[in-house]
């Protein structure tokens, strides 16, 4: 039987990076939501790629017990082999020193992530007929994980299923099939929207996307100064697109992050 979560820290793990300062915004955005709850005792972020690194993490929280939540879009190698290193967790439950941490799945498999997508789309292409759009959801795409592809996948069946009725809801990707600057080919209605499946905004969804979608060139300004989430609609291949920012932006998925606590404790600690 765990502590109450008032005596419990939670921990959102990020990825993180050195080039892009930005890139943590939304976690400590997340992180300060649910700190203004006062559900837990402390809310801490750590990173892969910034300080705090994972390393430090445990050596800046009090509490004995954390629940340790990674905020990434998909189970891969980071979720399954590096934060379980960095973290010496060896299980959903693992005594370190002198703690209890307590690893929830990511936050990018969670049933919700599928409703929020859609209220992403239908927010970015206001007034748009569903029953003549398509929606993209737009992952990295890699070989190195199967995995990393299925939660954008389960998204797409998801969303196919809502009340939403979108003419077409479908996956694409960086760099694996089906690609996604094939997307004019891939949609047959007059409208696209375009929803990049990432935690935060960064190389990929500045420009990265844009490029392959057509309406941004592969030189030009650095990508934090980029307006591109902003000058939607474009007109392109004879159709209307709209483009999102990254989903791990939207204020809501710290809702999903405490939803994510909850199943924790349901499902390895109810007993």
């Amino acid at each position: 039987m765990s502590a109450p979560l008032h005596e419990c820290a939670l921990l959102i793990v990020g990825h993180g990076s050195t080039e892009n300062p930005d890139s943590s915004t939304p976690y400590y955005n997340h992180a300060d939501e649910i700190r203004k709850r006062g559900i837990f005792s402390e809310v801490h972020c750590c990173f892969w790629k910034e300080e705090p690194s994972m390393r430090e993490a445990l050596y800046m929280i009090d509490a004995k017990e954390i629940y340790v939540v990674p905020d990434f879009i998909s189970e891969g190698y980071f979720t399954t082999e590096v934060i379980p290193r960095e973290l010496e967790m060896d299980g959903p439950i693992t005594k370190v020193h002198g703690k209890t941490l307590y690893y929830t799945d990511p936050l990018g498999i969670h049933p919700a992530m599928s409703g929020i997508i859609g209220k992403r789309a239908q927010n970015v292409a206001p007034g748009v007929a569903p029953e003549e759009t398509t929606v993209f959801i737009v992952g990295h795409g890699t070989a190195l994980n199967a995995k990393s592809a299925d939660s954008i996948k389960d998204q797409v069946k998801a969303l196919e299923e809502s009340a939403i009725p979108y003419a077409s809801v479908q996956e694409a990707f960086m760099e694996e099939e089906p690609f996604i600057k094939d997307w004019h080919l891939n949609a047959t209605t007059p409208n696209v929207v375009v929803v990049p499946f990432f935690i935060s905004d960064g190389l990929h969804s500045y420009q990265d996307i844009p490029v392959m979608l057509g309406f941004e060139k592969d030189e030009g300004l650095a990508a934090s100064q980029k307006d591109v989430f902003r000058n939607n609609p474009y007109h392109l291949q004879d159709k209307t697109l709209y483009y999102s920012s990254a989903i791990g932006t939207e204020p809501l998925l710290a809702d999903v992050i405490l939803d994510l606590v909850s199943d924790f404790q349901t499902e390895h600690l109810s007993a």
